[in-house]
């Protein structure tokens, strides 16, 4: 499981996903459907996100109403900025069906 923050322009959502990539082509077919083309991904901890949502991180993993392998974790982006600094994000990807190549930064 693989947690990302990703900047769209709905705002700012924290999801966990079984894919390797936010690039793989059926996790974009799933965020396309959620209403999302166009996006910055940052990887987060797994264990830093199971700590600071506790009870609901769970609840979220057993929902049985989201499929495995892309589940919301946060839409609120008030909370999610207080939850986590900007030195606790991972690599930064960014997406964009119109760019020739996306593009990946690394620290």
């Amino acid at each position: 499981m693989k947690a990302l923050l990703l900047l769209a322009s709905n705002g700012p959502l924290v999801i966990l996903s079984s894919h390797e990539s936010p690039l793989d082509d059926v996790f974009l077919g799933k965020l396309k459907a959620k209403g999302i083309d166009k996006f910055f991904a940052f990887d987060l901890d797994l264990e830093l996100v199971k700590a600071r949502y506790g009870g609901h991180f769970t609840k979220v993993m057993q929902d049985l109403h989201e499929t495995d392998d892309l589940r919301v974790l946060d839409y609120n982006g008030h909370r999610i900025f207080d939850l986590f600094r900007f030195d606790e994000l991972g690599e930064q990807l960014m997406y964009d069906p119109a760019m020739q190549k996306n593009k990946v930064y690394v620290d």
